[in-house]
């Protein structure tokens, strides 16, 4: 498994271990969404104005999102992430979240949408939410839908 990790905007680099939990968590969704062993991913943490940039150019949407995934079409390279830092950090503070864990979960959450899980109907939140939430259990980050676990 490849993680490359770029990081564009700085603030990122002040988030104390959010590297070594992304790979960590990356890792594990790799593992647990059926990856190959030799699969790779992109992961940029960047500046909202760039991830406004990649939203107008590759949506049509011209405002910036927490994370867009880029799906390669390959079964080795998976593809790329884009995470905002500014929608990030006014997420995780407006939730009440720590916002290494909110950008740890936004990384998986991205790279489940390359692995071709998604949340559009219920049924398909049913799969991927449980499985986003396993994942994060394993850094005992909380679950980041607010189900309660027994």
């Amino acid at each position: 498994m490849s993680i490359t990790l770029l990081i564009r905007d700085a603030r990122w680099r002040k988030v104390r271990g959010l590297a070594a939990r992304m790979k960590h968590a990356v890792s594990e969704a790799f593992v647990r969404g059926g990856a190959g062993a030799d699969a790779e991913v992109t992961i940029l943490l960047t500046t909202d104005r760039h991830v406004q940039a990649l939203n107008r150019n590759f949506r049509g949407k011209n405002t910036p999102t927490n994370v867009l995934s880029f799906p390669a079409g390959s079964s080795l390279y998976l593809g790329d992430i884009a995470i905002a830092y500014g929608v990030a950090a006014k997420e995780a503070k407006a939730e009440g979240k720590n916002l290494a864990d909110h950008a740890v979960h936004l990384a998986v959450h991205g790279v489940l949408h390359l692995m071709g899980f998604d949340h559009v109907t219920a049924r398909q939140a049913r799969i991927m939410e449980p499985l986003e939430t396993a994942i994060l259990g394993t850094l005992a980050i909380p679950d980041p839908y607010g189900r309660k676990t027994a």
